[in-house]
C-alpha cells in the first residue's frame, strides 16, 4: 500500500496501541462503575429505605461531579502533561471508591460518588486525548476508540460483579461491588509512569528532544516520524528543520492559557467555530437519545418488560453488557476502513428504529399487565437492538471525532468541553429517566428518545465532516475546505466534503 501523508498504513505501531491500552485501563475503571451502580442501586435502596428521587440522584451525581472534573482536566493536561493527568484520575477515582465502599450512610455514599465523579471526568477527558496524539492517522480511530472499549469491558465486568456479589448479604454485597474498584485504580496510578508522554504536549513545551525520541517509538519507520514531526513544529510555530533538544515556544503559543477561552467561545474563525459545534453536538447527542436509560436503569425496563426477580434481572444486563463490549469491539475494527461518518449514519438510523419498536413493545407490555408474552419478548429483543446500534457507531465515534478534531491550540480544552457536556446530558438522562417514566409512562420515554435520535440524524448527516485518513494538523484545513465549497456552491452536501 502507499503511503499517505508520510505514514507507513499497512501496520499498526505496537508501542503506541501498548500506549493508548494503557491510558485505556482508566476507561475500564469508570465503565466498571457504571454497569456495577445498575445492580448495586438496587440493594441500597432496600438498605437505605431511599425513595425514585433520591436513587435518581444517587445515580446522576457522578456525572454533575464528572462535568467539573473534565472542565479541570484540559487546563491541568497542559500544565502538568497527558501522563500525569491520567494518574491524577486514578488516584481521585481509587479515594471515590473507598468511599463508596465504606458507605455507612447514604450522605457518605453520596460524598463517595462526588469524588469518584471528579476522577471520571479527567479520566474521560485524557483518555481519548492521550491515544489520538499517539497514533498515526490510518491507526487513530482504532486506537482512539479504545478507551471506550474498555468503557464497555468496564459496564460488563460491573454487570458480573452484580451478579457474583448479590448472594452476599445485604450490608456486605453492594459494599464490596462498590469498593473493588479501588484496587485497579492504585495500580494504574503505579503502572501510569511506564508510560511515555504524549510528543505533542512535548513539543507545545518546546522538548523537542524528548519528543522527537518518542516519535520514532509510536512511528513505523523514522520517515513517518519525520513527517509527523513536521507538522506539529508547524503547528506550534517551530521552524520545522530546527534540530535543537530545547527550543524556545513562540510568545504566542506560550500564554495560550490567557484567553484560548475568549478565543475558542467568544470569537472563533468560522473553521474553529464549525469544530466546537461538532465537538459539543455530538456529545450532546450521545446521551440525549438515551443510553443511559439503559444501561443503569435496564433492571428497571425488563422489570417492565415481566422479569421481576432481582437475580434474573441482573442476569438480563449481563446480556446488555455482552452486546455493548461485543458491538464496541467490531466497530473498533471498522472505523479506520469505513470511516466515521457511515458508521454515525448507520448508527443514529439503527436507534431510530430501536428506540421507537421498545417505546411500542414497552407500552403494549405495561397496558396488557404483562399477558402479552410476545411484547415482552420484542422489549427485550429491541432493548439489547438499542445497544448494539448505538455501539456500532454512535458510542466510540463520539469519543474518537472529539479528540481528534481540535486544532493542538485547543485540543485538551475543547475535549473538556465537550466531554462537560456529554457528563451534563449523562446526568440529565439518568436523574430524569424515573421522573419522565413516571409522568409518560416508561414507552412514552422511549418515543422521546427516539424523536432525539431524529433530530441526532439531521444534525450529523449536515454538520459532521468525514475526518478518516487526516492528520490531526489538517482538521481545521478540513472544515474549511468544506466551509469553501458551501460557499461555492449552496446545494453541495457539507457533511460529505
Amino acid at each position: 500500500m502507499e503511503k499517505v501523508g508520510g505514514e507507513n498504513p499497512t501496520r499498526i505501531n505496537k508501542y503506541a496501541c501498548a500506549c493508548a491500552i494503557v491510558a485505556s485501563m482508566i476507561s475500564i475503571i469508570f465503565g466498571y462503575d457504571t454497569g456495577v451502580m445498575s445492580g448495586a442501586m438496587i440493594f441500597v435502596k432496600e438498605e437505605f429505605k431511599i425513595n425514585d428521587a433520591k436513587t435518581e440522584v444517587l445515580a446522576g451525581i457522578l456525572n454533575l461531579c464528572a462535568l467539573v472534573g473534565s472542565l479541570c482536566a484540559g487546563r491541568t493536561s497542559d500544565y502538568i502533561g497527558r501522563r500525569y493527568t491520567i494518574m491524577t484520575a486514578s488516584l481521585i477515582f481509587l479515594c471515590g471508591s473507598v468511599l463508596m465502599g465504606y458507605g455507612p450512610s447514604y450522605a457518605i455514599l453520596l460524598v463517595g460518588r462526588c469524588v469518584a465523579g471528579v476522577g471520571v471526568g479527567f479520566a474521560l477527558m485524557i483518555a481519548p486525548v492521550y491515544s489520538a496524539e499517539v497514533s498515526s492517522p490510518s491507526s487513530r480511530g482504532f486506537l482512539t476508540s479504545l478507551p471506550e472499549v474498555g468503557i464497555s469491558i468496564g459496564i460488563l465486568l460491573g454487570y458480573l460483579s452484580n451478579y457474583i456479589f448479590s448472594g452476599y448479604s445485604l450490608r456486605l454485597g453492594w459494599r464490596i461491588m462498590l469498593g473493588i474498584a479501588a484496587v485497579p485504580s492504585l495500580f494504574l496510578a503505579i503502572g501510569i509512569l511506564k508510560m511515555p508522554e504524549s510528543p505533542r504536549w512535548l513539543i507545545m513545551k518546546g522538548r523537542v528532544g524528548d519528543a522527537k525520541k518518542i516519535m520514532y517509538k509510536v512511528s513505523n519507520d523514522p520517515q513517518e516520524a519525520e513527517f509527523r514531526l513536521r507538522e506539529i513544529k508547524q503547528a506550534v510555530g517551530i521552524d520545522e528543520n530546527c534540530d535543537e533538544d530545547v527550543v524556545k515556544i513562540p510568545d504566542s503559543v506560550k500564554s495560550q492559557g490567557e484567553g484560548i477561552w475568549k478565543e475558542l467561545l467568544l470569537r472563533p474563525t468560522p473553521s474553529l467555530r464549525w469544530i466546537l459545534i461538532a465537538g459539543v453536538g455530538i456529545h450532546f447527542f450521545e446521551h440525549a437519545t438515551g443510553i443511559e436509560a439503559v444501561i443503569l436503569y435496564s433492571h428497571k425496563i425488563f422489570d417492565k418488560a415481566g422479569v421481576h426477580d432481582h437475580k434474573h434481572q441482573i442476569l438480563a444486563t449481563v446480556g446488555v453488557g455482552l452486546t455493548k463490549f461485543t458491538f464496541i469491539v467490531l466497530s473498533t475494527l471498522l472505523i479506520d476502513k469505513v470511516g466515521r461518518r457511515k458508521l454515525l449514519l448507520t448508527s443514529l438510523t439503527g436507534m431510530v428504529v430501536t428506540l421507537t419498536g421498545l417505546g411500542i413493545f414497552l407500552t403494549l407490555a405495561e397496558h396488557s399487565g404483562g399477558k402479552l408474552v410476545w411484547a415482552l419478548v420484542l422489549s427485550i429483543i429491541t432493548t439489547y437492538a438499542f445497544v448494539m446500534f448505538f455501539n456500532i457507531g454512535l458510542g466510540p465515534v463520539t469519543w474518537v471525532y472529539s479528540a481528534e478534531i481540535f486544532p493542538l491550540k485547543f485540543r485538551a480544552l475543547g475535549a473538556g468541553i465537550g466531554v462537560a457536556v456529554n457528563r451534563l446530558m449523562n446526568a440529565t438522562v439518568s436523574m430524569s429517566f424515573l421522573s419522565i417514566s413516571a409522568a409518560i409512562t416508561t414507552g412514552g420515554a422511549f418515543f422521546l428518545f427516539a424523536g432525539i435520535s431524529v433530530v441526532a440524524l439531521i444534525f450529523f448527516y449536515f454538520f459532521l465532516p468525514e475526518t478518516k485518513g487526516k492528520s490531526l494538523e489538517e482538521m481545521e484545513a478540513v472544515f474549511t475546505r468544506c466551509r469553501r465549497s458551501e460557499n461555492v456552491n449552496k446545494e453541495v452536501e457539507i457533511g460529505k466534503c
